[in-house]
């Protein structure tokens, strides 16, 4: 038996089809867009294509393929710090609704501490202002998430048309290709795949 001597590690380049290791979306082929930090990688499937949307992803949890698609030219042009920013003000906000609520509750333990009326069971207790405080936080919440699902897919819309008609041009059978999950079957053996 001939050893085979270490391979050399491949990195993405833009155009690069790669196969996702992990996630929600492993098994599925997606392309590189362009490298955004050390190792880090911006891909997208397309989504109409195979439902994976614009991502970083590692290069430790991807494979790279032999399959290129020309990308020169696509506009890739995006905000991906706004793209991809977790929301730090919303921490904070949570932070001190916890502390609000721990008021509420002591505040409605030290009334009923004070003598009740008889039958306080059946009457409905008023909203207070702290409620509707926190009412008026979740509506804003959801108004957040809204417009930054709607910025997200701006930009995947940007992106996804013209390459998914580079796409169609080049090869119809392309498409399919991407839209194909990877999986291994029992005899297969990784370490000795040409991908």
């Amino acid at each position: 038996m001939v050893r085979k001597g270490p391979s050399k590690k491949v990195t993405p380049t833009p155009g690069q089809v790669l196969i996702l290791l992990s996630g929600r979306f492993r098994g599925r082929r997606v392309i590189c867009l362009k490298e955004l930090e050390h190792g880090i990688f911006l891909v997208t499937g397309p989504y109409k294509v195979n439902g994976v949307p614009l991502r970083r992803v590692n290069r430790r949890y991807c494979i790279c393929t032999s399959t290129h698609i020309d990308i020169s030219g696509l506009d890739l042009n995006i905000p991906e710090a706004q793209i991809f920013a977790r929301r730090k003000a919303l921490k904070k906000v949570k932070k001190a609704l916890k502390g609000k609520r721990a008021r509420a509750i002591q505040e409605k333990k030290d009334q009923a501490e004070v003598a009740r009326p008889e039958n306080s069971f059946l009457k409905r207790g008023k909203k207070t202002k702290e409620s509707k405080s926190e009412e008026a936080f979740f509506e804003e919440l959801k108004e957040h998430k809204k417009k930054k699902a709607g910025f997200k897919q701006q930009y995947q819309k940007q992106i996804d048309e013209p390459l998914i008609k580079r796409l169609k041009e080049l090869d119809p059978l392309l498409t399919k290709y991407l839209s194909s999950i990877f999986t291994l079957q029992v005899n297969d053996k990784p370490h000795l795949m040409r991908f």
